[in-house]
């Protein structure tokens, strides 16, 4: 469990540096800087991915049959929502900041159906650093100009691609580390 908070607390600093603390990032450089960001950032997956797999199965709550159903629309959601980001359709202009939004409905979708403790504490500590994440950007940088909307065809695409992904996350958990996303 150590790990994954080693990790957590690395991901959270690494991008809220940027914003508490601009001036220790400018002091790195432009290029320096963003190439140590993306080191911590990847250390901290990899802190996080290796905590969560090694942490002991200590139950919290035992989520409901239902909520595997919930976890999938709302993976969906997440999906669309992380795609909406770099989308040149209509709806790229509907949300400000579309990928943590993503983020935090990956966490909700799968505080929903993981009822560990560190599950709790990934999932959960994802959801939070996404909304805090959220919250320092709109306190730092309140204007922000809505993109035009692209053309609908965009968001098709968008739609086409969220499917595909959601059937290519799907196969990946099932296949590689056996975890059913479906109930039966």
């Amino acid at each position: 469990m150590a790990l994954l908070i080693i990790g957590l607390v690395l991901w959270w600093g690494a991008h809220l540096l940027k914003r508490l603390a601009p001036g220790l990032r400018g002091a790195l450089g432009e290029t320096p800087g963003k190439g140590i960001v993306a080191a911590v950032l990847l250390l901290a997956l990899v802190l996080m991915i290796a905590g969560y797999r090694q942490a002991e199965i200590t139950d919290v709550w035992f989520p409901p049959l239902w909520a595997w159903h919930l976890n999938n629309l709302l993976m969906l959601i997440a999906i669309a929502l992380l795609g909406m980001g770099h989308s040149k359709g209509r709806t790229r202009s509907w949300f400000r900041h579309p990928m943590l939004m993503a983020v935090a409905t990956w966490g909700v979708a799968h505080l929903a159906v993981n009822g560990d403790l560190a599950s709790v504490v990934l999932f959960g500590g994802m959801l939070a650093w996404a909304v805090v994440e959220m919250l320092v950007i709109n306190a730092t940088s309140p204007a922000w100009v809505r993109p035009e909307p692209g053309p609908a065809k965009g968001d098709l695409r968008l739609a086409l691609i969220t499917i595909a992904a959601f059937v290519l996350i799907v196969a990946v958990h099932w296949g590689v580390f056996g975890v059913k996303p479906f109930p039966g």
